[in-house]
């Protein structure tokens, strides 16, 4: 029987995107997530609880993080768990879980510095290359059926 892999996440970022130029024009970004779920205990006092999420973006991904995800931005997140497992200097047996982001989504407003952001922001990891959908324009609507 087959696995399934998927994690959706909606988070902020906690810091800027750290981004490297490998050798063969290869781009690869990390960024680290923050979910925080609320709720009410059993006083009626309000508790939070924050995990943390180290992301990994490549290529076209990592490029439009580069350019407009900023600390602070919020993004919703498909991907899945990978896990790195390796030998530290020591001698010591080491894992670091990941997300390797599959597609994400920009929310909310442009964040500072980020003017000319592309309106329709929905970029997925497809063959190697991000795609993002045409852009939206910003011209009046043409009429619809909609009642709003």
């Amino acid at each position: 029987m087959a696995g399934v892999n998927k994690v959706i996440l909606v988070g902020n970022l906690g810091a800027d995107p750290e981004v490297k130029h490998l050798e063969g024009d290869k781009v690869v970004a990390n960024l680290r997530l923050a979910t925080t779920e609320a709720y009410k205990d059993k006083m009626g006092n309000r508790v939070e609880n924050t995990e943390w999420h180290d992301l990994e973006l490549w290529d076209g991904q990592a490029r439009i993080a580069e350019q407009y995800l900023k600390k602070g931005s919020q993004i919703f997140v498909e991907g899945k768990i990978k896990s790195d497992t390796w030998q530290d200097e020591n001698g010591n047996n080491r894992k670091r879980t990941k997300i390797r982001v599959l597609s994400f989504t920009m929310l909310g407003g442009r964040p500072d510095n980020a003017g000319g952001a592309p309106q329709n922001n929905n970029y997925s990891q497809q063959s190697g290359k991000a795609t993002a959908p045409s852009a939206v324009s910003e011209g009046p609507a043409e009429d619809d059926d909609l009642p709003f």
